[in-house]
């Protein structure tokens, strides 16, 4: 089976795809979408649905994996998150690709056993899963692919 998690970001959106091969997971590939500042929002949301449906054509994943919504201090930046992410979400349904949302939460504690570890004990497990020697450059990516691995341990729930 092969699986997906997106990271969105309105200024980096990060993606991973493993394979569930048996009890191992294998990664396939993984990225970071950039978006300038400088660029219209509106064309960031375009932006990512177009790469992400690049991606989707390319790789076939099974179920993409998203971050549930989370309240943010600045109701701004969550009002882009959540577009970002309605964009992600939307290019998988055009893709016929199953969705699965999860806390950011159950993430970091799928991976750590901790709902609130820091970024790079997240990052650090990424690696141990997956057998990477070296963490991904971007923790957008890393993140990702922290939300395939979820999605693969919780594709049932």
């Amino acid at each position: 089976m092969r699986l997906a998690g997106i990271d969105c970001g309105s200024l980096s959106t990060g993606y991973g795809i493993i394979d569930e091969e048996g009890s191992s997971l294998v990664l396939v590939d993984y990225g970071t979408v950039r978006l300038p500042s400088e660029t219209p929002f509106p064309d960031r949301i375009g932006i990512v649905f177009d790469k992400l449906n690049s991606l989707w054509r390319e790789f076939k994943p099974d179920i993409v994996g998203v971050e549930d919504i989370f309240v943010s201090k600045n109701p701004k930046s969550a009002l882009k998150l959540g577009q970002i992410r309605g964009a992600a979400i939307s290019s998988a349904h055009l893709n016929g690709i199953r969705i699965k949302e999860f806390a950011p939460t159950l993430i970091k504690s799928c991976l750590t056993g901790n709902g609130r570890a820091e970024k790079g004990q997240v990052a650090f497990m990424v690696c141990t899963i997956l057998g990477l020697s070296s963490r991904p450059k971007s923790l957008d990516a890393s993140d990702a692919l922290a939300i395939a691995i979820t999605t693969a341990l919780r594709k049932g729930f």
